[in-house]
Order: C-alpha cells, then sequence, then structure tokens
C-alpha cells in the first residue's frame, strides 16, 4: 500500500508524526482528503476543525485543530495548527460545558466545537 509522511503539529508541540495511507482535514473550502501521491496544495484549517489520520498500520488519529494550514506534497502532508488537540486528549465534558454558557468568546466557543467534533469523529 502507499505511504506519505504526515507531521501533526501546532505551535506548541508536535502532536503527531509517522506513515499515513490518508488525511482527512476540513479547510475553508470543504473537507478535503489526501492519499499519497495527490496533487501539492496549501489549505487554510477551519478555526473549528477536525484532522483524521489514517496510519499506514491501519489505525485512526483524530484531532481537533483551531487554524492554522495544512500543505500537500506528492510525499508528505503537513498540519500546522495554530492550537490542536489528540481526541484521546479532550476532555469533551469540559467542552461541552464551553458550549452550553453564555460567557465564552467566539475563539473559545470555536475551539470547543472542534474538540467536541473530535472526540465524535474518534
Amino acid at each position: 500500500m502507499a505511504e506519505m509522511t504526515v507531521d501533526l503539529v501546532a505551535v506548541e508541540k508536535r502532536l503527531w508524526s509517522g506513515t499515513a495511507s490518508l488525511v482527512v482535514a476540513q479547510t475553508t473550502e470543504g473537507e478535503i482528503g489526501v492519499m499519497p501521491g495527490h496533487e501539492p496544495l496549501l489549505g487554510q484549517l477551519l478555526d473549528d476543525g477536525i484532522v483524521a489520520i489514517t496510519t499506514a498500520d491501519g489505525e485512526r488519529v483524530v484531532a481537533a485543530v483551531h487554524g492554522g494550514f495544512l500543505s500537500v506534497t506528492a510525499t508528505t502532508v503537513t498540519v500546522l495548527a495554530e492550537s490542536a488537540d489528540l481526541a484521546e486528549d479532550i476532555d469533551v465534558e469540559s467542552a461541552k460545558a464551553v458550549l452550553s454558557g453564555s460567557g465564552a468568546d467566539e475563539a473559545d466557543l470555536a475551539v470547543a466545537k472542534g474538540r467536541v467534533r473530535a472526540v465524535e469523529r474518534a
């Protein structure tokens, strides 16, 4: 099976790096699926989006991303997020509390919405 190198990086840390057969990301132009050999592109990630990676071993890695970019070449995908959280590390109850509260600003709401989506898609 064809593989590509994938790096999922947030400003503060590298969340995941390895080989994958598929990357799905939510961009401002819509959801995109990237497989090895894809045409080069640069996409802007949603502020409340997710990135899902199917690893070369068939496992699934899902992350909530808040802004940033997706860079694709024929052999690599680099996700450069302003902030990101792996679905397995998300406290979904805290995220839901932010969504149901009335004091959160737009940025906090977007982050919480992305976190809930990531957990639901994991």
